[in-house]
């Protein structure tokens, strides 16, 4: 696809077997054609993967001056901040940025960047973990090949390349290391009982924060059965519902590290209900450090993940090099944020 570069009205005509002018009409949709004409031309295009598009030819260097974030759900708080940083790089250098949510559904996304491809936006960002399997594997080389051979650039944001030789540029943090370190600070404090919360089996980010939190624990020596990982997916609810199970099952733990901010809050709930306090009881920790980490009860001790400058990076290095762009990995730091929610394990419950 990406091989033999942008296909031509030209070529679309001959396939159709129409002359270039009426292929033009049946294109644009603004001049009357015959419906089996159109249909013939349009089945054409489509066969041939070709691209309308009056502003991507008119532009030097193709598509509008608009960048797309794709994400799973505009109400989470993370992808909120990704696609503002997208937004506030975009409007520093004029440019438009158009949101689109998912729900996490392939075919949802696949629609959304071909329209965006269709229109000339010259970015499109894929933001957020996802499950790594071949299906994953194979609609963002597709994406990324389809973009390329339009003149625009697909950044995965949060997310890893399918693979090397695919014209991706990847901006991610290190979510191994941010959970490493935070389950440290809880070894740190002296727990041993550490239940990670939150886990979202195949799910790219959630296994490097279980890794990290693995990692951790065996640093300080503990056996592998020392882990405890819930697999329980991320969200307040899911958070809650677990967390309210694991309390009515086993108090056989000091600490839990909750996969995000929102499972967090979903575990503080629980906790109060069970009329337990934090840290007095149980410690927590969370992921992310979403604007109201330092309003819940007690404010949260969690991982600072660079949320708005993910997205601002993905705009600025795309457009900074865009020859070297593709296929480039760019990894951000995270950091602790110490708060008021994990201290000491309660005497006598340390080891």
């Amino acid at each position: 696809m990406g091989s033999k570069g942008r296909v031509t009205i030209r070529e679309v005509a001959e396939r159709a077997g129409v002359s270039t002018a009426t292929a033009s009409r049946a294109l644009s949709g603004n001049h009357p054609v015959p419906a089996a004409t159109r249909a013939r031309v349009l089945r054409a295009a489509r066969d041939l993967d070709y691209v309308a598009n009056a502003h991507a030819r008119a532009l030097v260097g193709g598509g509008r001056k608009m960048a797309a974030v794709v994400v799973r759900q505009v109400t989470s708080p993370f992808y909120a901040q990704v696609a503002e940083g997208v937004e506030a790089e975009a409007a520093d250098r004029g440019w438009l940025c158009v949101v689109g949510a998912t729900g996490g559904d392939a075919q949802r996304e696949m629609e959304f960047v071909q329209l965006m491809r269709e229109e000339g936006a010259r970015l499109v960002i894929l933001v957020g973990g996802v499950v790594e399997d071949d299906a994953y594997r194979e609609r963002v080389a597709h994406y990324a090949h389809a973009l390329d051979s339009s003149g625009a650039r697909l950044v995965l944001c949060g997310r890893p390349a399918p693979g090397p030789g695919i014209p991706a540029l990847v901006v991610e943090f290190d979510n191994e290391a941010g959970a490493h370190a935070v389950t440290g600070h809880l070894l740190s404090a002296g727990h041993r009982r550490i239940v990670f919360l939150g886990g979202l089996p195949g799910n790219t980010a959630l296994d490097a924060r279980v890794a990290g939190y693995r990692a951790a624990l065996a640093e300080h020596g503990l056996p592998p059965e020392a882990a405890h990982v819930v697999d329980c997916g991320l969200g307040r609810a899911a958070g809650h519902r677990a967390m309210t199970e694991l309390l009515e099952n086993t108090r056989e733990f000091t600490a839990v590290f909750a996969g995000d901010d929102m499972v967090a809050a979903g575990v503080l709930r629980a906790i109060a209900e069970a009329g337990l306090s934090v840290p007095g009881d149980l410690s927590v920790v969370g992921y992310n450090d979403i604007p109201l980490a330092e309003d819940f009860s007690p404010p949260l001790t969690t991982v600072r993940t660079p949320a708005e400058e993910l997205g601002r990076a993905a705009v600025r290095i795309a457009l900074r090099d865009p020859e070297h762009a593709a296929g480039a990995h760019h990894l951000l730091g995270t950091h602790i944020v110490v708060r008021d929610s994990a201290g000491p394990p309660p005497p006598g419950r340390a080891l």
